[in-house]
């Protein structure tokens, strides 16, 4: 009788205890999404962008929070060691994952293993912008003989050796024969002033960065990196159009997580992604900010990882940046 009263017992409470066992459906709770740099730049301002409209898709918040420093590693190695349940992504640059490998000898994530790609996100171009005041080019190829004219050279600026911005810039100057000298500085913030001034010539930096002083005439913008011409800037040439080969190199990043990520999140997030950049009021937005957004599946996010690399080992071997 006891035997018999105690299987009734466990008879019962299977159908209950099946439900508690059961998987809410992904989101259930807030996604966290890690960004490398620090708050105020435009990766920063992208990814609230991003997070904004996927909170809005899905019911869920998706939260932005800061891991700075070593170059992006920092924020990079904390999306690679996230628990792979699909409520902590990243914002990755393609710096972190393409260029950081040939600069630094050891880095604290595999940038091949510790992944998986969810989708590209967007690119940022970059622009060569030189000083309104102190130098009296109209056009790039102005500029470049200009600089060749110059008896000690010239000196450009960027926000760090081995950025993209480091690597543009000396991409440009010495394929182009010119004496250049590399002065690093905390970002653009500072490279601004030191153009305006006239203690640097130029540099080859983010767009997002300088459309205001681009606005007021204190700075003008000669080309553009990116492989069609700006929006916002019509009349600036890309620096294809400038005669200057195949330069198209805009940097840009992607959203990522963890490399046991579950397949069907990740197909769910890249799908949001692009039914939500293909709003134009959005690429509009976007633009404004100085970035042109993309998304992807993720099989065309790596394989575009895997094209650019050739080209960016190039910029890295003309640049003459270390590995550290």
């Amino acid at each position: 009788m006891i035997a018999r009263r105690r299987l009734l017992a466990a008879t019962l409470a299977t159908p209950l205890a099946a439900p508690a066992l059961a998987q809410a459906p992904w989101p259930n709770r807030p996604v966290k999404v890690i960004v490398g740099f620090p708050p105020g730049g435009s990766l920063d301002v992208m990814t609230r962008l991003a997070c904004e409209q996927m909170t809005q898709r899905l019911g869920q918040s998706f939260i932005v929070e800061t891991r700075s420093g070593a170059s992006g590693n920092i924020g990079a190695e904390a999306v690679a060691r996230a628990v792979p349940d699909g409520y902590t992504i990243g914002t990755v640059s393609m710096h972190n994952v393409v260029i950081n490998p040939m600069l630094f000898t050891r880095l604290p994530f595999d940038p091949e293993g510790d992944f998986a790609w969810i989708s590209a996100m967007w690119d940022i171009p970059n622009v060569c912008a030189v000083s309104a005041q102190h130098c009296p080019a109209k056009t790039l190829a102005e500029f470049l003989d200009w600089a060749k004219q110059r008896p000690g050279g010239i000196s450009y600026g960027s926000s760090g050796v081995g950025t993209t911005i480091h690597l543009s810039g000396a991409y440009l100057l010495l394929r182009n024969g010119i004496s250049a000298t590399h002065v690093a500085f905390r970002g653009a913030a500072q490279t601004v002033p030191a153009i305006l001034s006239g203690d640097i010539q130029v540099a080859v930096d983010n767009l997002a960065s300088y459309t205001g002083v681009i606005g007021d005439g204190s700075i003008r913008a000669l080309a553009v990196t990116a492989r069609e011409r700006w929006p916002l800037l019509p009349q600036v040439p890309t620096m294809i159009e400038a005669g200057q080969g195949d330069f198209d190199v805009s940097p840009w990043h992607l959203w990522a997580g963890p490399a046991a990520m579950p397949r069907e999140i990740i197909d769910r997030i890249s799908r949001e992604v692009r039914a939500a950049w293909a709003d134009p009021a959005l690429q509009r937005r976007a633009i404004e900010i100085g970035a042109r957004l993309t998304g992807s599946t993720p099989e065309e996010a790596k394989a575009r990882l895997k094209a650019e690399t050739p080209r960016w080992a190039e910029m890295v071997r003309i640049s003459g940046a270390k590995p550290e």
